[in-house]
């Protein structure tokens, strides 16, 4: 019996796809794996039964990733599952970039019930004009799951796109548009495009992209949309550009004391992913990655591990080992089984940085003298028994 806790509200259609072999618990202490939304991980003491956390959504910043790592607990994201909520949302935060939108319904607003409202509209409404965004220069920097949605969505309406992304993946370039201009490198982003928008995970080298050095870089009166994370700009090099007229207007979805109020920035209250189908999506994609990893041991989507599939385990005994990505160790697996006398029908070895994943097939099952052979071996971070 697997025990599950949810740190958050998880869509029953994906909850809904445990089976008899799972139990919901209450208590985060207790489980084998965690599905979570936005709650912070890092200030939580992590269980030894612990074996999963699958986070419903694409960023990880509130899980601890390197001491999961260290303790062989796989952590799970979902990427694309929410991709089509936040491209919907994105291309809305366009069209509210270009046409002075909210300015116009919150003065509408403000005039309360004056019966003259009407005459005044027809007299103010020249202060809310915009542009179009047809035959705009777009920008896309970050080419995943959402970036390219974007890009393509962008692309019909008659923008001119720019996309940036070096490590675009095999899968993401068939669907990108043929239309869309691949840059390599980001100034000729930052210098030529009328919008930009950023679609890449948080990290020591984009924290902060947006700064005083690329704003100078870019045309004046850019429209800058942010839906990935807030620290991707320094909010203060933000609010100086907005008041020089080089950013004309900055939407974020990520709400701050620093940029809410200020002229120039829409803030958005994280509704990128808020829709019902990305939820659903999310919750789905997280409970059958917990589930093929808790019976088979197949890791898919994992943000700390490398991917491995083995399918379903048919042999007598399946065993995971997680450890360091250093010579010599797989030579150590084998002869600790050898030893025992037991078979390895099938295996598989991946590495992802300075960690690494095996999965065996073995006849017979494995024993807890092997286990602890196994676990006794300078480099295994962890040893789990799948079958």
């Amino acid at each position: 019996m697997f025990k599950v806790n949810c740190l958050n509200k998880i869509a029953n259609v994906g909850l809904d796809l445990f089976t008899d072999n799972y139990q919901m618990v209450d208590n985060f202490n207790d489980a084998n794996a965690v599905l979570v939304r936005s709650s912070s991980i890092h200030d939580l003491e992590l269980p030894h039964s612990l074996d999963a956390i699958a986070r419903a959504g694409a960023g990880v910043n509130n899980i601890p990733l390197d001491k999961c790592a260290e303790r062989g607990i796989v952590v799970f994201n979902t990427p694309g599952a929410n991709a089509n909520g936040v491209k919907e949302m994105v291309i809305a935060a366009l069209i509210i970039a270009a046409r002075n939108i909210v300015g116009g319904v919150n003065w509408v607003n403000s005039c309360g019930a004056d019966p003259e409202v009407a005459k005044l509209v027809e007299k103010n409404k020249s202060k809310f004009s915009g542009t179009e965004v047809k035959g705009k220069k777009l920008g896309v920097i970050g080419l995943g799951a959402t970036g390219v949605l974007v890009a393509n969505a962008a692309n019909k309406l008659e923008m001119e796109v720019y996309g940036y992304d070096p490590f675009i993946s095999v899968d993401a370039a068939w669907k990108l548009s043929k239309f869309i201009k691949h840059t390599k490198a980001l100034e000729e982003i930052f210098r030529n495009c009328d919008f930009i928008t950023v679609h890449i995970p948080l990290s020591d080298s984009t924290k902060g992209m947006f700064n005083k050095d690329t704003f100078a870089i870019m045309k004046d009166g850019v429209k800058i949309l942010n839906f990935s994370r807030d620290t991707l700009v320094i909010d203060e090099d933000m609010i100086e550009a907005l008041k020089s007229g080089k950013v004309h207007r900055y939407v974020t979805d990520f709400p701050n004391p620093n940029v809410c109020g200020v002229e120039g920035v829409i803030t958005i209250p994280h509704l990128g992913a808020s829709t019902s189908e990305s939820e659903d999506n999310c919750a789905v994609m997280a409970v059958r990655q917990i589930m093929d990893y808790m019976e088979n041991g197949n890791i898919k989507n994992s943000v700390n591990f490398p991917n491995c599939d083995m399918g379903i385990c048919t042999q007598a005994g399946r065993i995971a080992i997680f450890h360091k990505n250093i010579p010599n160790m797989i030579s150590q697996f084998t002869a600790t089984f050898a030893r025992e006398n037991i078979n390895i029908t099938d295996m598989t070895n991946k590495s992802k940085g300075q960690w690494a994943y095996s999965l065996l097939d073995i006849v017979p099952p494995s024993t807890d003298e092997i286990v602890k052979s196994l676990r006794a071996i300078d480099g295994v971070l962890k040893v789990r028994v799948i079958k």
